[in-house]
């Protein structure tokens, strides 16, 4: 009987070359794993070719989807390796970390002394918050740079040699970082890369005993303790179990703590400690009920900087290290150049060539076995971008983290609501990218349609999936979506799988929860509930677009607040709309419509009145929001109905009522001013008239400059249109005594900045215009008619005429 640890740096493509090899030449009769024994059913599933790296093993807590835990494997990963392996010679392979069910336990605090299936509540050290989400497990916990990189608040912690079992200050260790230093190096990673991973023959006992080195004197805390006594614990089931050949894949820091001390006889297990301690160790553990399945994940997340404890900074260099043993530096540089070729950059073979050596050239000269990331990314920078950092960051974002998205099988256990998706992106031709996908879609287009309904649903479950862009088309019958797939999106359809087993169902359960005042509907508000009903049609629920207009219906009923009412009318406005647009049927919406309006109508002139300048400002929004909304209703009389008695005339006459009151703000008055001229409901001399009234000297300034601000807030155009309403503004203005012009001057300059540049100019050049023309006025009552005729007859000469037009 043989056991053989073999430790190795979790995604590291070096370990991950050696450690196949390793296994070709031990041939052994089970592979142990470190990873979540509640996978073990699961592991066979990578003998299936739609398993596709790179890949998550995902435990999660029924019920409690914050409370889940990642396992991230890639195509370079020591452990994938492990696992093709034994599946494909056909032994068993199990996992034989520290199970989910009792880390994730564990990770909201639990007692270690407590009951096994003790829930372990909320408190504790290394509790997880509910809204923290889930988290990327620590495949061990080990420093950043390490065999085992995990996070810097991951590490091992060493005590004094004088301090006592617990309570003493820790210290942390870093192994990487020590043996670097003994070779010499002030770069941990560049001396790991440099013995390791780009050599790929590093024999496993020459880390086990640098690893035991390092480890001298260590104390490992408790979690650390339990995991290595689990791992002891699995590899001793195998033992009794009759296994000859045990071969253990872990991070190389725990190795010493599965193979003992030399002098035992050539038997597994001595200098171990004995199994009562670790019996011991993990006695009394809290435990949760844990479900675990494969999920799809990305480089972009398998990178250190992502917050992945065991990340790697460049996860698309470690996988082409992985799979071009052969000339990597070559085929990378090559590879590079398609990149930027496909940009339209002009790169050449000549190009390649020479960065190659300029590539090998840097890695002599700094005495490396191999190129690494930093050569061939600074001969790149050098001859193939000419010194422009810009596609450098494109060859960095496309090869050095990569875009791959890993995929899972069909049999792949799954919740409904997760299978039904996968259905659906299928039936709609909608792939799941790891990269921002931009998407545009004609809602005249049947498929476009499904597609927009999804997408819909999806974020009505919390499930961003795609987020809505600003269309460039101008039809309402077009929508622009930005679509990223996140491995996190997968709890959240296990969290949304409680709603219903497809997404139509669930996203109109949810609905239907968010109208009753469930968690997160925001439900205070009149026009969230509003929000809900656009988000209804767009979505095209059917089932529940009822329910939520029965409870809009109640709520708009009991609400007596006039500037709710307003902010509530838009978004029913554009669902009825929208309702139009998509087809879909939206009973009950116009008579819900016709009711605020009228409701906004009645209470309108009270809210009016009394207002200082934020709570006018506030009001004013809320008004031209009501009016934009107003102008798609309707467009004028139809089927015997007198203007004045549609929606636009209602709301119109209100206006009309409104504005020729005293009292008003003179944001309001004059913005409902401009209002009524624009519809067309006064003329310019009106305008012109009221205009003149409120600027007069009965008025302070600060309130005309606010009636300017509420006249122009639609815009400066028609200034630059109307030369009589700007000879108004242009002669109030230069008939300010000069402390009343710096006083008004903040406000008018407020006003006129928020006018795009093309109207400030145009507007300047109608003001000196109106000088030119008064000064050519002038001029023309002093000209001399007797003297004026000489030079007519000249010009007309000139021009082959001879009579005065």
């Amino acid at each position: 009987m043989s056991v053989s640890v073999l430790g190795i740096r979790h995604h590291g493509p070096g370990s991950a070359r050696s450690l196949r090899d390793e296994l070709e030449r031990l041939k052994p009769d089970i592979v142990l794993i470190e990873g979540p024994p509640e996978a073990d059913a699961l592991a066979g599933l990578a003998a299936d070719p739609d398993l596709r790296p790179p890949v998550a093993l995902l435990a999660h807590v029924p019920g409690e989807p914050a409370r889940a835990a990642f396992w991230p494997f890639a195509e370079f990963s020591p452990e994938w390796q492990a696992i093709r392996h034994a599946v494909r010679t056909g032994v068993p392979v199990r996992f034989c970390d520290l199970p989910a069910a009792h880390g994730l336990a564990l990770d909201r605090g639990g007692s270690p002394d407590g009951p096994a299936d003790e829930d372990p509540g909320e408190g504790g050290p290394g509790a997880v918050a509910p809204d923290d989400g889930p988290r990327e497990a620590r495949p061990a916990d080990a420093p950043g740079g390490s065999p085992d990189s995990g996070a810097p608040g991951d590490r091992p912690q060493e005590r004094g040699p004088d301090a006592p079992e617990s309570g003493a200050p820790a210290v942390p260790v870093d192994p990487i970082a020590a043996l670097a230093r003994a070779a010499g190096y002030d770069d941990p990673e560049r001396w790991w890369e440099d013995a390791v991973e780009h050599r790929g023959d590093t024999p496993f006992e020459v880390i086990a005993e640098a690893m035991a080195a390092v480890r001298d004197g260590h104390v490992p805390d408790a979690r650390e303790a339990r995991r290595e006594a689990y791992m002891r614990r699995t590899i001793r089931r195998a033992v009794k179990e009759g296994f000859e050949r045990i071969a253990v894949v872990c991070g190389a820091w725990h190795v010493p703590a599965l193979t003992g001390v030399p002098g035992g006889g050539g038997a597994w297990g001595a200098g171990l400690p004995p199994v009562k301690a670790d019996d011991a160790l993990l006695r009394g553990l809290p435990k949760v009920k844990a479900e675990i399945t494969w999920v799809p994940w990305t480089y972009g997340r398998l990178a250190s900087w992502s917050g992945y404890g065991a990340g790697v900074t460049s996860p698309g260099w470690y996988h082409h290290l992985f799979a071009s043993a052969d000339r990597p530096v070559e085929r990378w540089l090559t590879a590079a150049a398609g990149v930027l070729r496909d940009e339209g950059l002009p790169v050449s073979s000549a190009h390649v060539i020479e960065a190659v050596r300029l590539a090998g050239s840097l890695a002599v000269l700094r005495g490396r076995p191999l190129a690494g990331l930093a050569e061939v990314t600074e001969a790149a920078r050098a001859v193939l971008c000419e010194g422009d950092d810009l596609p450098v960051e494109l060859i960095r974002r496309r090869m050095v983290v990569g875009e791959r998205l890993g995929h899972v099988p069909d049999s792949t256990p799954m919740v409904p609501l997760q299978r039904h998706l996968r259905e659906e992106q299928r039936r709609l031709r909608l792939k799941p990218e790891a990269l921002d996908r931009e998407l545009d879609l004609d809602l005249r287009k049947p498929l476009d349609l499904d597609r927009s309904g999804l997408l819909h649903r999806l974020r009505l479950l919390g499930v961003d999936w795609g987020v809505p862009a600003r269309s460039r088309g101008k039809g309402t019958f077009r929508e622009s979506w930005t679509l990223a797939w996140r491995p996190e999106f997968d709890v959240d359809l296990i969290e949304a799988g409680a709603w219903g087993t497809t997404v139509l169902a669930a996203a109109s359960a949810r609905a239907r929860d968010l109208a009753d005042g469930g968690p997160g509907s925001g439900r205070g508000s009149l026009a969230d509930l509003t929000g809900l009903v656009e988000r209804c049609l767009l979505a095209d629920l059917p089932d529940a677009l009822p329910y939520v207009l029965d409870a809009l219906a109640a709520r708009a009923a009991l609400d007596n607040d006039v500037t709710h009412l307003m902010a509530a009318l838009p978004a029913m406005v554009r669902a009825r709309r929208y309702g139009d647009v998509r087809g879909t049927p939206a009973e009950g919406l116009t008579a819900i419509v016709d009711a605020l309006l009228t409701r906004i109508c009645v209470g309108l002139g009270a809210a009016v009145t009394g207002l200082d300048d934020d709570a006018a400002r506030d009001l004013l929004r809320h008004i031209d929001e009501v009016h934009a909304a107003v102008a798609l209703l309707d467009d004028g009389p139809a089927g015997g109905v007198s203007r004045d008695e549609t929606p636009r005339g209602r709301w119109t006459a209100t206006l009309r009522g409104l504005s020729g009151r005293s009292g008003l703000h003179g944001l309001i008055e004059g913005r409902l001013t401009r209002i009524l001229l624009d519809a067309g409901d006064l003329d310019d001399a009106e305008a012109g008239r009221r205009m003149a009234l409120s600027m007069s000297a009965g008025h302070p300034p600060a309130r005309a400059a606010a009636w300017i601000e509420g006249f122009l807030s639609g815009g400066g155009l028609l200034l630059v249109h109307d030369a009589r309403l700007l000879g108004l503004v242009d002669g109030w203005l230069a008939g300010l005594a000069p402390e009343t012009f710096v006083d008004v001057l903040p406000l008018l300059r407020r006003t006129f900045g928020a006018f795009a540049v093309p109207e400030r100019r145009s507007i300047g050049s109608r003001v000196r215009a109106l000088g030119t023309r008064e000064t050519a006025a002038a001029a023309a009552e002093e000209i001399d008619e007797a003297r004026a005729a000489a030079a007519v007859r000249t010009v007309l000469a000139l021009l082959g005429r001879t009579e005065t037009p």
